[in-house]
């Protein structure tokens, strides 16, 4: 698993003469144990004229354990823009191209939605060859329940912009899904602990291979319980599981709070000088806040106490 950083090239569709002659499969190879490559896969890559992938070395193990011939060109990040074009114009020539990523469903924190995006923009046939993916084994394998999730893929590295984007996911109603390396997954964990300490968290290591393991235990346990272990090793997913009835219900008095252009205090401030009971305001607050009578009226009676 790769985070994807194309440098998007401009490349003009509209005036590509391309035909349907040629047809562009986007397979999906094994995430970790070759057995899991389908029939269907294995029969497009043998029939391709060529497969466009990641990394010839790691697409080669692939193609040498089914004995298949078929020239491998690299297309990974850093080119796919640039041979974009290229591929079309073999499209259009009546060639069958493949495209892989070195594992998983490309496209999905992987290469290849920008030559999928041209290729579907420049009227050529694209064909979808499923294989594993990384995210819904591991929704599966956490046993957490995934009526809605949210695939985030990898956080930014710097700790603060991770603690930011954590607390801005904290507002999804289901289940998020993480990529993260094996080296920076304990100070992942961590600030997921620190956002979401009252939720179960799993760590997915090792998906259908020998090893393959499944860690499952509240945030800060799970994070507390990694950190002790050495050379932790496999890509990882994490899971954390989806928000309660009552985080759901905070989070979303909190985003009514905050997109009150008033804030309570002024609220109460301009209650008053209104003239309005104590209990009259703060029954007014309750509604327009989204919070206890109680607690409004409490904020009512510290706001005279502070102006004594």
């Amino acid at each position: 698993m790769a985070k994807q950083s194309v440098q998007k090239a401009p490349f003009d569709t509209q005036n590509a003469v391309v035909s349907n002659k040629g047809i562009l499969s986007v397979v999906g190879t094994p995430i970790g144990n070759l057995s899991d490559a389908s029939p269907r896969v294995i029969q497009t890559l043998a029939g391709a004229d060529v497969v466009l992938c990641e990394d010839t070395r790691v697409t080669a193990k692939l193609m040498s354990r089914f004995d298949i011939h078929v020239p491998l060109e690299r297309c990974d990040d850093n080119v796919i823009a640039s041979r974009t074009q290229s591929v079309l114009e073999r499209l259009s020539a009546g060639q069958h191209i493949a495209f892989v990523s070195d594992a998983g469903m490309p496209s999905v924190s992987d290469p290849g939605q920008y030559l999928v995006d041209a290729a579907l923009n420049a009227q050529c046939k694209v064909e979808v060859i499923p294989g594993p993916s990384a995210v819904i084994c591991a929704l599966v394998a956490s046993g957490f329940a995934m009526d809605h999730f949210f695939f985030e893929g990898f956080l930014a590295r710097k700790a603060s912009e991770q603690l930011k984007r954590l607390v801005a996911l904290a507002a999804v109603p289901g289940a998020l899904v993480l990529y993260e390396s094996p080296h920076r997954v304990e100070a992942t964990l961590k600030n997921i602990a620190e956002v979401f300490p009252q939720r179960q968290v799993a760590l997915v290591r090792e998906l259908t291979k020998v090893h393959e393991e499944v860690v499952r235990a509240m945030a800060p346990q799970l994070a507390q319980s990694i950190a002790q272990r050495e050379n932790l090793r496999g890509e990882c997913v994490i899971v954390i599981a989806p928000p309660s009835e009552q985080e759901c219900a905070q989070v979303q008095a909190d985003l009514m709070m905050a997109g009150n252009s008033t804030t309570l205090q002024e609220a109460i401030e301009q209650g008053l000088l209104e003239g309005q009971s104590k209990s009259m305001l703060a029954k007014t607050l309750s509604k327009q806040f989204d919070i206890p009578r109680s607690e409004a009226y409490d904020r009512i009676v510290q706001y005279n106490q502070n102006l004594q």
